[in-house]
């Protein structure tokens, strides 16, 4: 299980977080459809350190952005998310 040091909480277990989707798929109201869709279903999925949006469901209900490694899941960073 990985350990997740919220920056509002402190190190908390990953069953206390929800796991939203990669920074990349997000989608604004102002996108035009074809870029929505592309962002939605046609994305990479690489190897290596990604930006990923999470909530702290079951403690701050913060949104949240970890820096994470996609094979070897190491948290490098995590910080507050403001849209």
């Amino acid at each position: 299980m990985m350990q997740i040091d919220c920056p509002y909480c402190g190190p908390r277990a990953q069953v206390e977080f929800a796991y939203e989707r990669t920074l990349d798929s997000i989608v604004t109201l102002d996108l035009p459809a074809e870029e929505a869709v592309a962002r939605l279903y046609a994305r990479a999925n690489p190897r290596g350190l990604d930006d990923e949006l999470w909530r702290h469901s079951f403690g701050c209900r913060q949104w949240l952005v970890l820096r994470r490694h996609r094979v070897s899941h190491a948290i490098v960073a995590v910080s507050g998310y403001a849209p």
